[in-house]
């Protein structure tokens, strides 16, 4: 596993601020840590936040708030992605070049890297109890390499080139809504849309197998959005015994139709759990398991004919399992008192792809919280 990140460390710092916050001046009232107690959403209460009022970072819509509370967010999430799979198996870019097709032609451009970087700004707001409204705006930062081979060579490669795009995601719009809460155990229902914001027309350069260097529209794996409307229904269970805390989420996406170029990414299911340890009430790790399943492209963008196996859209979709570890930090009082910081990074344990599909390496997210 190769951890090469580009702005990651930048983001890092987001979470050494909290420690490096402990070190402010404390004022007569701040010499002792507040008494902590969880209720609503882990926010403020009795003067302080719990560490584990929240899940890990990389779960989204895990919590409610209570009547009238805001919430603001930012999260860095970067995942590199290296190597290709079909299903299971590694298999190399001339093993790709001699066997495989993308829309009935020959293959001669190969994907061997690829890194996306997010920048995830979040606004939550509570009209009640029992309802928190929550919406989630993706900044996309795309880039992948490729080798191209000869046009009647299978087994010359001829040269690499890098194609990039940057933009606006799709929007999120959710509502979470209160099922069960007895005060240690709390269930709630995610009911969520997808707004087509982000692009599926982006173009770049490319190095095409007869040399030349034409500006082509990108494949599906490097556009921004999905041009379809997409429902985003999901089901939360979070519960608490002693300094163990513990949740499970179900998450699906639906899209409802073709977009404007003729085709609709695959249905998605991702079901997650998680247990955390409160080591004291500003601090918490986690270990969280996430499964996913897509279904492969249904459909097609006649504007996407390369001869590359992003492609195709029978080379998208499959299962994968990843394994995370994640850090919570409630800062409890200085200059930075009451903001959350956390981080999760995780690596796939398992991946059985509708191939042949760029393999995940990595992924990291790095987060802020704050409640008003």
């Amino acid at each position: 596993m190769s951890f090469q990140f580009k702005s990651t460390t930048s983001a890092l710092a987001l979470t050494l601020a909290a420690t490096l916050s402990f070190s402010a001046p404390l004022k007569a009232d701040d010499k002792k840590i507040p008494n902590f107690t969880i209720s609503g959403g882990g926010h403020h209460h009795n003067g302080g936040t719990r560490a584990d009022g929240h899940a890990p970072i990389g779960v989204m819509g895990d919590h409610l708030h209570k009547k009238g509370e805001w919430m603001f967010s930012y999260r860095f999430m970067t995942m590199g992605m290296k190597g290709n799979l079909i299903g299971d198996d590694n298999v190399s870019p001339e093993f790709i070049t001699n066997n495989v097709q993308a829309n009935g032609g020959p293959i001669r451009v190969v994907p061997t890297e690829m890194t996306m970087d997010m920048h995830m700004l979040g606004a939550m707001f509570a009209p009640s109890d029992t309802i928190t409204l929550m919406a989630m705006l993706p900044i996309i930062d795309k880039e992948m390499d490729h080798i191209t081979f000869a046009g009647g060579n299978p087994n010359q490669r001829i040269g690499g080139f890098t194609t990039r795009a940057r933009g606006i995601g799709d929007l999120k719009l959710s509502g979470l809504i209160g099922l069960y809460d007895n005060g240690t155990t709390k269930v709630h229902f995610n009911a969520g849309v997808s707004v087509p914001t982000g692009s599926i027309t982006r173009r770049d350069e490319v190095f095409a197998p007869n040399g030349m260097r034409p500006t082509l529209r990108l494949p599906y794996a490097m556009q921004l959005g999905t041009g379809t409307w997409d429902l985003l229904p999901g089901i939360t269970v979070q519960s608490r015994t002693g300094d163990f805390s513990y949740g499970a989420q179900y998450m699906g996406r639906f899209h409802l139709g073709d977009n404007d170029e003729g085709y609709s990414w695959g249905d998605k299911h991702e079901l997650t759990a998680w247990i955390s340890y409160q080591w004291a009430p500003w601090i918490s790790t986690s270990l969280r398991i996430k499964g996913m399943t897509q279904q492969e492209i249904d459909g097609r963008d006649l504007n996407i004919a390369a001869p590359v196996t992003t492609a195709d859209p029978d080379h998208f979709g499959g299962e994968r399992i990843d394994l995370l570890g994640g850090i919570n930090i409630a800062v409890p009082y200085g200059r930075l008192k009451d903001h959350r910081f956390a981080l999760e990074v995780g690596a796939p344990i398992y991946q059985n792809l509708n191939g042949p599909q760029m393999e995940t390496d990595y992924t990291v997210t790095v987060g802020w919280q704050k409640a008003f």
